[in-house]
């Protein structure tokens, strides 16, 4: 599996290619004239044929707006503002602290689900897990008198397998809601993902993630490493290398819940209220309203302020400089990221003058249509709404 791995370029590279395969497809497809019927009533009669770049004009167009795409693509931004706040809460170490007092002097009979928890939140810190809580997660099994390879799976089981759910609104979900409007936005350019639209769904996975992952560990994964000879114990492991909390992290942490509790009753006071200032000014309504739409603003925030908390109570920041470090620290570990997003940027935006989304949708709609295909495999919809462009 590695070796098949290592033969594939480099993410940035395969995007390249597909920028150059569109450009190329975009001309063939445009020489023999493929195209589809405009489904919409209002252009009745009319069709929607895949515009050719391979020419001078699609160069010219490449050349002018390269940069537009890049900086107008929705996951840089809303993936950057985050990270400005996360970064100050993961250097402050909040996020560490919150993660082992999540798993520490836990319960032995609760402790599996506990590191599967532990593991499926600690995505809001995009790999902290992976550094932090796997290893611990062994160590913790370890003084139990536990197979540490137990533990060691549960933490991978969550951090892994639960990367994508959690209780809060995290890192991944600015990237995915941006990647997902650009795809939206190649049949409706109005249509507009917050990063709060698959929140529902990551709730429930949490808790179902957590079951699954806690009951595989103790039933199928522990039993099959066989009993764990507890004279490999260390009976004189101390708390300080178990990642143990000291005084003043826990003084931290119960200062940095008090923050949170003011901050959390804070946007209650602008949000539940009928004349909430962060409603929809018109309607008066959540859906569609400053708060929704900001959401990425008011977490970044939200994390910028409890990181400069607990970092003050802990001692690790002083004063705005350690505030701005962090940021810039963060900042820094994103250059491939951002790398990356150029070149996708530039596919999406090829793809999307090429017409390849809208026409492929609408010959996917007919054939769907023409060959009957329903029940519990596609999500129910009507006829009229196979055939629009948009179905919401």
């Amino acid at each position: 599996m590695e070796w098949l791995g290592n033969l594939l370029p480099h993410p940035v590279t395969l995007f390249a290619i597909l920028c150059v395969l569109v450009v190329v497809a975009s001309g063939i497809a445009a020489a023999l004239g493929v195209s589809v019927a405009d489904p919409r009533p209002a252009n009745e009669g009319e069709w929607i044929a895949v515009n050719s770049l391979l020419n001078a004009e699609g160069l010219r167009r490449l050349i002018t707006e390269m940069v537009t795409n890049f900086t107008s693509f929705a996951p840089l931004g809303t993936v950057l503002v985050a990270m400005l706040g996360v970064g100050v809460a993961e250097h402050s170490g909040l996020l560490s602290a919150s993660m082992r007092a999540l798993v520490l002097d836990r319960s032995p009979r609760i402790v599996t689900y506990a590191v599967v928890f532990a593991g499926i939140m600690s995505n809001m810190a995009a790999e902290l897990g992976y550094v932090v809580l796997i290893p611990l997660a062994a160590m913790i099994f370890h003084s139990l008198g536990r197979h540490p390879l137990a533990g060691l799976a549960a933490a991978f089981c969550g951090v892994s397998g639960g990367y994508s759910a959690n209780l809060l609104i995290g890192t991944v979900d600015p990237l995915l809601s941006g990647i997902t409007q650009e795809a939206a936005r190649l049949l409706d350019p109005t249509y507009s993902v917050g990063a709060e639209a698959n929140w529902f769904f990551m709730f429930v996975s949490t808790f179902f993630v957590t079951l699954i992952g806690g009951l595989v560990t103790e039933r199928i994964v522990e039993p099959k490493l066989g009993k764990f000879d507890a004279a490999y114990a260390d009976s004189d492991i101390d708390q300080q290398h178990m990642g143990a909390l000291s005084a003043t992290e826990k003084r931290a942490l119960k200062g940095t819940g008090l923050a949170t509790f003011a901050l959390v009753a804070l946007v209650a006071v602008m949000v539940v209220p009928e004349s909430g200032i962060l409603r929809d000014p018109e309607t008066g309504m959540i859906s569609g309203s400053p708060f929704l739409r900001g959401i990425v603003v008011i977490v970044a925030v939200a994390f910028t302020v409890l990181g400069f908390v607990y970092g003050r109570l802990a001692g690790t920041m002083k004063n705005d400089r350690d505030v701005v470090d962090a940021m810039a620290k963060s900042m820094s570990n994103l250059g491939l990221y951002i790398v990356l997003v150029f070149f996708a940027a530039q596919f999406v935006a090829l793809f999307n003058w090429s017409n390849f989304g809208t026409v492929t949708a609408v010959a996917g709609a007919s054939l769907l249509e023409s060959i009957g295909l329903s029940g519990p495999g596609l999500l129910p919809y009507s006829s009229s709404c196979a055939r629009s462009l948009i179905c919401r």
